[in-house]
């Protein structure tokens, strides 16, 4: 019981400043009883079907995502966008995330991979322990027997092998064609595709050569169409008919001036492509993108009520050139009513958004409802949250984030995650580097990263997010 001086100090201070608050006594406990009277809390997640990722690192329960058991409920669209510096995870991330969905019947994956030591590809471990041969496309092994995919091949549509020559051509001029350009090409590829189906051989498929050939001594038959002159036509194909020759007769020759390779198994279910003998700076890889991207469209997606994931490593190749991201925006969207879940893997979003091609990125990156941003600096993290929208404290925490963590954000639903990898799964996914997380224990990297979001919420009570 208090004394009488203190309670008529208290009762004073109570009139000039409002009820003081009442001081509770410590009470002595076991965690058993502790745990019912002070009831943990955490935000809801994302249901428990689908693969796990990890673990929150502020609430410490399971992370468990799947875009095609999303979709439709928590999710307007199943792609996905994965950002950061390298080093912090996406390749361990993508890598998991894939053998994971791979454990489910109704999975099938493709993943174009732009990376690579030692003369392989860095998924080559992980097609190898599933049994299954990369197609490597390499022009010096072109050359001699290796890998083809035929931009003209029966299997893709007379509109998409046209639509396909023509993203070629403009990715390789860097502008679009004109309409002169345009029409030669267009009677050009008429002609082979109509020389083709009157040729008595079955099994004989139109190739780029054709079309070069077409280009540089056009039928009389197109030119009288038009009431034009047969050399105008001819003039107007020229620039196009170099830029083909180039994939003929150039350095790009071998990967694609021939028919597709016969015995590609597009019913595997990991299909790589190993793209790491592309010099991933020249203009070979957003072409080869854009052949890979509609070849598949025509040959692989298919209404069999599979799940696909088509996964892009360097994908600022496609994101990044207004012709290759128009195709690869079509893809998005016809893919999506058969089950199509596009991963684009990018180091800077400044990569893309401050490109050529900035418009068709905004496209594309408003298609992707799930982002993972891993470590950046402050800058790029700022100009990261302004175009995604992310909330201030997912910001703040970013360049402070350890590998292995990082800010996930579903449709509005965001967390902090901490990957976890397996042991079966370790020898597989560190490749060619030692793990970095080895300085420190998991535990301590999650409540380092967990002490951290919770300041930073706390100066944000505002902020849009869903961490308790």
């Amino acid at each position: 019981m208090l004394d009488p001086l203190t309670s008529l100090t208290n009762a004073f201070t109570s009139f000039l400043f409002g009820k003081v608050e009442t001081t509770r006594l410590p009470v002595r406990t076991s965690t058993g009883q502790a745990q019912a009277v002070y009831l943990p809390t955490a935000a809801p997640g994302l249901g428990d079907s689908g693969v796990i990722i990890g673990r929150e690192v502020y609430s410490g329960k399971g992370y468990i995502y799947d875009p095609f058991q999303l979709y439709g409920q928590q999710l307007p669209a199943p792609h996905w966008l994965v950002l950061g510096e390298s080093g912090n995870g996406k390749s361990a991330l993508e890598k998991t995330y894939v053998l994971r969905q791979l454990r489910f019947r109704d999975r099938q994956v493709v993943v174009l991979d732009a990376q690579g030591e030692d003369g392989v590809g860095e998924w080559n471990l992980i097609a190898q322990q599933l049994g299954i041969t990369p197609i490597r496309l390499d022009p010096m092994a072109a050359l001699d027997g290796g890998i083809r995919l035929n931009p003209l091949d029966p299997s893709i549509t007379t509109t998409g092998q046209l639509a396909l020559l023509r993203t070629i051509i403009e990715v390789a001029m860097g502008r679009g064609l004109d309409e002169r350009s345009g029409f030669a090409l267009k009677v050009a590829h008429a002609a082979v595709t109509q020389g083709i189906s009157d040729d008595t051989s079955p099994d004989r498929q139109p190739i780029l050569s054709d079309i070069v050939e077409q280009l540089r001594h056009p039928e009389a038959e197109s030119a009288e169409s038009m009431n034009v002159d047969i050399d105008d036509v001819r003039a107007w194909g020229l620039d196009v008919a170099l830029v083909l020759d180039r994939l003929v007769d150039g350095d790009l020759r071998g990967m694609f001036d021939g028919p597709t390779t016969a015995g590609i198994d597009l019913d595997a279910p990991l299909i790589v492509f190993d793209l790491s003998h592309i010099d991933r700076n020249s203009i070979a890889m957003p072409i080869l993108m854009a052949i890979v991207g509609v070849w598949l469209e025509h040959t692989w997606i298919r209404p069999d009520r599979k799940k696909r994931i088509f996964l892009v490593e360097e994908a600022w190749h496609i994101i990044n050139s207004p012709f290759v991201a128009q195709l690869f925006q079509r893809l998005l969207k016809f893919g999506r009513r058969l089950g199509l879940s596009f991963v684009a893997v990018v180091h800077h979003l400044s990569d893309v958004v401050d490109g050529a091609a900035a418009k068709e990125a905004a496209a594309i990156l408003k298609m992707a409802s799930t982002r993972t941003i891993y470590a950046q600096k402050a800058d790029e993290a700022r100009a990261t949250g302004r175009v995604l929208g992310l909330p201030r404290w997912a910001v703040e925490i970013i360049p402070t984030l350890t590998p292995g963590i990082a800010v996930w954000d579903v449709n509005g639903n965001v967390q902090v995650v901490k990957h976890l990898i397996t042991d079966a799964e370790r020898p597989l996914v560190y490749t060619d580097r030692a793990m970095t997380e080895e300085g420190a224990s998991d535990r301590e990297l999650e409540a380092a990263v967990a002490e951290r979001a919770a300041a930073a919420m706390e100066r944000y009570p505002d902020s849009r997010s869903t961490v308790a």
